[in-house]
């Protein structure tokens, strides 16, 4: 009897230690989180400082205003994510910042999409040709990503025992049929679109030829993008470059000195002591750097101005898969952005928006009722639509109604069509758990839909019915929007996935350029000389965020930092477990590098 309850009392204790230290690194977490936002309040920036920009936190089109979207687990710190709209913003405010002397790319790897660093890339070429600051990198090692960005230096300097990565780009697709095969669970997949390869991880161990001559296809146009970007900054033929990549002579160093990749080769002191140089400062005088977080509250510089300026331009943030309803912080959700743009139609003030997408799709639901809210707006207002690193399937959805659609070469859009996924997996729980399952019906498909038993072939064929109609009235909206034959537009479609660039050839965006030629359209489009943004959808406050997403998000954090580069394949995994009814998505986890 003692022995046992000396395990009761020593289960009690642990259960309070745990108890304790939870709500310690809890309160930790509130603490470290609250006094991040206090970087937000104004700075002041001194004479001769240098903008320092680094992008080794992720890259999102708008900042999120929850402290613990990226919070690092392993030191309790809380990194601000970086909004696109802000680093673009702090590029163009530090042209005309007397006290801000240059740029210096602190560059190693870069989390975002090759489209959101190509935004970046035209905003630092934008500083160069209207200023006469310089711009330098300087790095001990330079991912392929972070070259295509620092290329655009004036000086790109690395390490002397460094090394630089240039392989070109490759499409890394996993595919989980094996997966479901030793778990005994059948993916019963309906879909309509040859194309369509969102569902080929859960049908194929590889790539369908359909898929493969699709990816070869956008993959090696967004490459050639890349490379005359990168060959036009640093003045080497794009035959000479692409010999070496294939050769992989740039590896050390040494070589990418040799072959002109780089132009110097400096440890970090002798790069400081150049600085200093290039600054006149004195070698007992420090350089003063400042961060892009801490730049992006700093003055602007008061533009003149007839006076108060009422009109306004929305620019509504669609991130993320799309689903019905609120959403999450990273999902697009039904009823949140749709309020949103109804909000912006019907402001008085509000002339003109833009809608950013960024997103892969989802729900064909929740995607069409984003639609109509685009449609009424287009009917009292300009609407351009403006895409990020993907906007694609439900993306292209519901920016298909937009007067202007504006892309970047290297945005994966297209993908136009549907596609159903049902999961049986009775013979999982049978042969693995240890569970069967029986059922009572009222009628004879009573049970339609559940995982626990095969459709039958009448099932099937009603959700392929239901499939070909969304499908239908997919390239019909297309067709409407685009000005073109529904005939041609299933020509194009049929799930198929392409490049901005290709896309603007076959009529399926207008405009090649960023978020600011987006802008620059729509004001264009409502005869606006003056105009300020309204951001959309409204963020929460910080601390509101905090308090009502602590534990949702601390689970979820705790996941990246413990997953790594892993996480990416448990969120596909986690979004297809949460599906419901029609989809259409592109394969949005596809990881190019």
């Amino acid at each position: 009897m003692g022995q046992f309850f000396k395990f009761v009392f020593a289960s009690m204790l642990g259960m309070l230690v745990a108890i304790f230290v939870s709500i310690f690194i809890i309160i930790g977490i509130v603490a470290v989180s609250v006094s991040s936002l206090d970087e937000k309040k104004s700075v002041t920036v001194e004479d001769n400082t240098v903008l320092k920009i680094s992008l080794n936190t992720p890259i999102a089109d708008r900042a999120p205003n929850d402290p613990l979207q990226n919070f690092d687990f392993g030191n309790l710190k809380a990194n601000r994510m970086l909004g696109l709209n802000t680093i673009l913003e702090s590029i163009d405010k530090a042209k005309g910042d007397e006290k801000i002397m240059g740029i210096y790319l602190d560059l190693e790897g870069i989390s975002a999409g090759l489209s959101t660093i190509r935004e970046i890339r035209e905003a630092l070429l934008s500083f160069k040709e209207e200023s006469d600051k310089f711009i330098v990198c300087y790095s001990e090692m330079i991912s392929q990503k972070a070259y295509y960005l620092g290329s655009v230096a004036d000086e790109v300097i690395l390490n002397p025992e460094g090394y630089i990565q240039l392989t070109g780009l490759s499409a890394i697709i996993p595919f989980y049929k094996g997966t479901l095969d030793k778990l005994e669970i059948e993916a019963q997949i309906i879909r309509h679109g040859k194309y369509k390869s969102a569902v080929e991880p859960f049908m194929y161990d590889k790539m369908s030829d359909e898929n493969r001559e699709q990816t070869t296809k956008f993959v090696k146009s967004i490459w050639d993008n890349m490379v005359r970007d990168i060959t036009a900054s640093r003045g080497i033929s794009v035959k000479e470059f692409n010999r070496i990549i294939d050769t992989l002579d740039v590896g050390s160093a040494g070589h990418a000195l040799e072959f002109g990749i780089v132009d110097k080769l400096m440890f970090q002191d002798e790069f400081m002591a150049s600085l200093k140089e290039r600054l006149g400062l004195e070698d007992d005088k420090d350089i003063t750097f400042m961060s892009l977080v801490k730049y992006e509250n700093a003055p602007k510089t008061k533009k003149k101005s007839t006076g108060i300026i009422r009109d306004r331009i929305a620019v509504i943030y669609a991130q993320g898969g799309i689903v019905t309803g609120e959403g999450d912080s990273d999902e697009i959700g039904s009823t949140t952005i749709s309020k949103a743009i109804r909000k912006a139609r019907k402001d008085e003030n509000v002339k003109a928006i833009v809608l950013r997408v960024n997103s892969g799709g989802g729900s064909a639901l929740a995607s069409d009722v984003i639609l109509r809210e685009m449609d009424l707006a287009r009917q009292v207002k300009p609407v351009v639509a403006c895409m990020g690193d993907v906007a694609a399937s439900g993306g292209y959805y519901i920016s298909c109604f937009a007067d202007t659609i504006v892309a970047n070469s290297t945005t994966i859009t297209g993908s136009i069509g549907v596609l159903g996924i049902l999961l049986n997996m009775k013979d999982f729980y049978k042969n693995k758990l240890g569970v069967t399952f029986d059922v009572v019906r009222t009628n004879e498909h009573s049970d339609f839909g559940v995982p626990v038993r095969a459709l039958t072939e009448m099932e099937k064929q009603k959700i392929q019915d239901e499939i070909e109609r969304i499908y239908d009235v997919f390239i019909d909206h297309v067709a409407e929007g685009r000005g073109l034959t529904k005939k041609y537009i299933d020509s194009i479609g049929q799930g198929r996935v392409w490049s901005g660039e290709d896309a603007l050839e076959l009529g399926l965006v207008d405009v090649l350029g960023g978020l600011e030629d987006a802008i620059e359209i729509a004001a264009e489009m409502a005869g606006l000389e003056e105009y300020r943004l309204k951001e959309l959808p409204e963020q929460k406050d910080p601390l509101e965020q905090l308090v009502k997403e602590l534990t949702g998000e601390v689970s979820r954090s705790i996941l990246k930092y413990e997953l790594g580069d892993s996480y990416t394949y448990y969120e596909q995994l986690k979004r297809m477990s949460r599906m419901q009814g029609i989809q259409m998505i592109v394969p949005y986890s596809l990881e190019l590098r």
